[in-house]
């Protein structure tokens, strides 16, 4: 038994011994080369992709507040409930305007793009009698003393109604009215507006129209937007879900889409020039996504195009990002339908995109040029990308690409124009695609990848070894998935977050390669989503970003300018980049409007790790830098309506040793790290 004792003892020892000896070991050393940057880092590396999934637009962004407000849902009267006392059939009747004939002697109308209104008939009413109310996208947000600001089309055919318009929360009690009388009675059609202020917040309100006195009204556009909009823009975006866009700096916006740019078909595809002009003329569709899985319906889900293409090139500008619209091909989504226009019929297609292009960035004596200064913007907005399909695949996709490449690279050589490399990011779809597309010098490459977190940790090195030269990648949809794509398990976790870091290093470290990326879907609403997971999630009247949308920030706060070289060595070999040893993943950028370097570390193990990061081909260093850390112990903590910002980033001063010219750090378990010093070269 004392032998054993002594054994113990000795082994007890000569761990400790091992132990000090390991911890005494001096860091690995990672030189980053700050003398010799190796590419250009472009100012649209990283970018936001919006696509109207989710209640991304109405319901999301766009502010309206009501639901079917023209009533061309499917179901006329989808998300309205007519009510009242003294109630009787056809007080309430569903019409639909037509063009009539040269003789037909009757009061033109307006316009046939949303052709039904609601004819109310009424006589000696009064509160109570008869009313009609809207439900909302899953409700209304109100906030207490904040003017709404509440406007409709009619025409009078007979007598003097009013219009009560009344807020109400949960329990249908009033918070917030106002009163509209038509002023106009010559049998046309008007629009007017009342405005009033709320006199209680709710999360689940409801907005009751109630009609007094007698006559025969036709009312059509019923509106209700907040004050509190995007730069105040009556008519405008929700300023909570701009503004988290806004603060992550995106250097592009991709947009409108995704899948609703192909369409369940080709007549429901996205048709920008229908989304210009007055709301009341651009035509509602189906939003593809009402009816796309079975385990989450939206049958209540359309579009009617408020957000449109001048919106969105206006909210590019806003926020000084490039616009990048992507426009259908002349092929519907081939998981769908697969319909394809002939390609002797693509012709329109391509004039489509040509006049887009005049739209975006002619002189106003253009014909679409004055269409843009018409709408109230004569100046440019100096387009320079443009997509030309969304996920499409096969040889039929590349031929009509080839059609628009010509076309449009003859009418503007220096446009780039994105390619889709169809729906996976390997592949017998993808390999004849990539292939194809370098064979035709495709300008930038779309990738998408939707992928659990340990394929964003193998892939690290994944455009290593692409060609310096040629095509450009532009990683538009990608978004680790903590269960399985298409899954409504899927939590954007920190796991999750931090693979994509990971994976973030190596685009950065290949920027020779990778121009553009953007995590997809961008917003979705709690009550209403389609996809999950999504970068920033929503509800009526809150917005917060997930550790998703902390890791895209910071990479976009931080892009830099130029990629430098860092490489670790000898205990890996020489040169190699961190990618992956230890579960370590770094980059390095250099910042010339600063002077800075900028260090992004991922740490993916649940151990410290200990490094040195020593500066070549610098004078001076600062003898502080700042790091703003990123993390969690636990790899599933999510952030929530409650605690948004459980993961999030948080920033303090570091020392760097100004003599050695380097910084020694333990990376924290688990955590994202990104360093900026100041150096002089």
């Amino acid at each position: 038994m004392l032998q054993i004792k002594r054994c113990s003892l000795l082994a007890s020892l000569l761990f400790a011994s091992t132990s000090l000896l390991t911890h005494a070991q001096p860091a690995p050393v990672v030189r980053v080369n700050v003398a010799q940057p190796v590419a250009d880092i472009q100012p649209t590396m990283w970018g936001v992709f919006f696509e109207d999934i989710n209640f991304g637009a109405d319901g999301g962004i766009y502010a309206e507040m009501v639901k079917n407000r023209s009533f061309e849902f499917f179901k006329p009267l989808m998300g309205w409930k007519v009510d009242g006392k003294k109630r009787t059939e056809g007080d309430v009747l569903i019409q639909n305007r037509q063009t009539p004939s040269a003789n037909a002697g009757t009061q033109p109308e307006k316009s046939t793009n949303n052709p039904r209104y609601v004819r109310i008939t009424t006589s000696n009413a009064s509160q109570g009698d008869l009313s009609m109310t809207n439900e909302g996208f899953k409700g209304m947000g109100i906030k207490p003393g904040l003017r709404y600001d509440f406007s409709v089309l009619y025409r009078v055919q007979s007598g003097n109604l009013k219009l009560h318009v009344d807020l109400l929360n949960a329990k249908d009690d009033v918070v917030g009215s106002g009163v509209l009388i038509p002023e106009q009675s010559d049998k046309g059609w008007h629009k007017q507006q009342v405005s009033f202020k709320s006199t209680a917040g709710e999360q689940k309100g409801k907005l009751r129209i109630w009609f007094e006195g007698t006559g025969v009204l036709d009312v059509d556009m019923i509106s209700l937007f907040p004050e509190d909009t995007w730069k105040g823009r009556p008519g405008g975006m929700r300023a909570d879900m701009i503004q988290m866009l806004a603060d992550m700096k995106p250097g592009f916006v991709r947009f409108p889409g995704g899948c609703i740019v192909e369409g369940h078909d080709l007549d429901q595809r996205y048709q920008w020039k229908k989304t210009l002009g007055p709301v009341e003329d651009r035509q509602l569709i189906i939003n593809r996504w009402n009816f796309e899985f079975a385990h989450r319906p939206a049958p209540d889900y359309f579009q009617s195009f408020g957000l449109g293409f001048l919106e969105y090139f206006q909210l590019c500008e806003d926020i000084g990002a490039e616009p990048l619209p992507i426009l259908n091909c002349g092929m519907a989504c081939q998981f769908n339908t697969a319909e394809l226009v002939p390609m002797d019929q693509l012709d329109p297609y391509v004039q489509d995109a040509i006049d887009l292009i005049e739209f975006a960035n002619a002189d106003v004596s253009t014909k679409w040029g004055k269409v843009r200064a018409d709408l109230g913007h004569p100046k440019p907005f100096n387009l320079k990308f443009l997509g030309v399909g969304n996920e499409n695949w096969g040889p039929q996709y590349v031929e009509r690409l080839a059609v628009f490449q010509k076309a449009l690279k003859d009418k503007y050589p220096t446009l780039r124009l994105v390619c889709s490399s169809g729906t996976d990011p390997n592949g017998e779809r993808f390999d004849f695609l990539n292939g194809k597309l370098r064979e035709m010098k495709a300008d930038l490459i779309d990738e998408h990848y939707y992928r659990r977190p340990e394929w964003f940790l193998q892939n690290a090195r994944r455009y290593d070894t692409y060609p310096r030269n040629g095509s450009k990648v532009f990683a538009g949809e990608w978004a680790a998935q903590s269960d399985k794509t298409v899954s409504v398990d899927n939590k954007n976790n920190w796991q999750c977050a931090l693979s994509e870091a990971a994976f973030m290093t190596g685009l950065e470290r290949n920027a020779a390669v990778v121009n553009m990326a953007s995590y997809a879907p961008l917003f979705a609403h709690a009550d209403g989503w389609q996809w999950t997971p999504d970068l920033i999630w929503v509800d009526n009247l809150r917005v917060y970003g997930t550790p998703n949308y902390y890791v895209q920030k910071l990479y976009s706060l931080n892009k830099g300018t130029n990629v430098l070289s860092l490489t670790q060595g000898p205990v890996w070999k020489d040169n190699e980049p961190l990618a992956g040893q230890d579960s370590l993943y770094a980059s390095a950028a250099w910042d010339k409007a600063t002077n800075e370097v900028i260090l992004k570390i991922a740490n993916v193990s649940d151990k410290a790790q200990a490094r040195t990061f020593q500066f070549d081909g610098v004078k001076k260093v600062a003898a502080n830098g700042t790091l703003t850390l990123l993390k969690n112990e636990a790899l599933d903590a999510v952030n929530s309506f409650e605690n948004a910002t459980k993961v999030s980033p948080v920033e303090q001063r570091i020392p760097v040793d100004v003599k050695k010219k380097a910084l020694s750090m333990t990376v924290a378990p688990r955590s994202f790290s990104v360093i900026r010093i100041n150096v002089q070269k």
